[in-house]
């Protein structure tokens, strides 16, 4: 999904979009907020439903790798293989020499203001995505106290987000050995 067709589906659930206008709105205050929003909602989600992302690595014995080291966007290491080490605070220690295979979560890119609609892609899976205009609508409109939609919307966002499975898988099983059929 774009940026584009995040803006247009939150737009049209909070009954805010004109397509005729480049803003996609024609409420000046909606139009100035709604990249840091979603931007705000989008990293806020990957906390919880993670973006898996990998690096190999050349490294040797007794080599000391701070996380910063290996990917701008980390948030979280996941598994290092490959190569025998200890993962200590932010830092993982090297016992053999090798390619280490690193797989980790990472943050989403970031949109600013100057990020392109139509050229920006979200890393989020599509479940997420389907979530987030629920709670951009509730943060847009949070400080619109003539009505209460905000809140109505924050409320299914929240809702959602308990439903939501933060697994990409649900693991698998391994058989060894010629007869499998005790297992059946």
């Amino acid at each position: 999904m774009t940026l584009l067709e995040m803006k247009k589906k939150v737009l049209r659930l909070i009954e805010e979009i004109n397509d005729k206008s480049s803003l996609l709105t024609d409420d000046p205050d909606i139009a100035n907020k709604i990249n840091d929003v979603i931007n705000q909602i989008q990293n806020e989600i990957a906390r919880i439903k993670k973006i898996p992302a990998k690096e190999e690595l050349e490294v040797a014995k007794g080599d000391e790798i701070d996380f910063s080291d290996i990917a701008k966007d980390l948030f979280q290491i996941n598994i290092v293989r490959g190569v025998e080490n200890d993962i200590i605070g932010n830092t993982i220690n090297f016992y053999g020499d090798g390619t280490a295979k690193i797989y980790y979560y990472k943050y989403p890119k970031q949109i600013t203001t100057e990020t392109k609609d139509d050229e920006f892609t979200f890393d989020l899976s599509t479940d997420v995505l389907e979530i987030m205009p629920y709670g951009v609508a509730g943060d847009l409109l949070k400080s619109d106290i003539s009505a209460s939609y905000g809140q109505v919307y924050s409320n299914r966002y929240e809702q959602m987000l308990q439903r939501l499975d933060p697994r990409f898988h649900t693991g698998s099983i391994y058989l060894e050995g010629d007869d499998t059929s005790e297992f059946l």
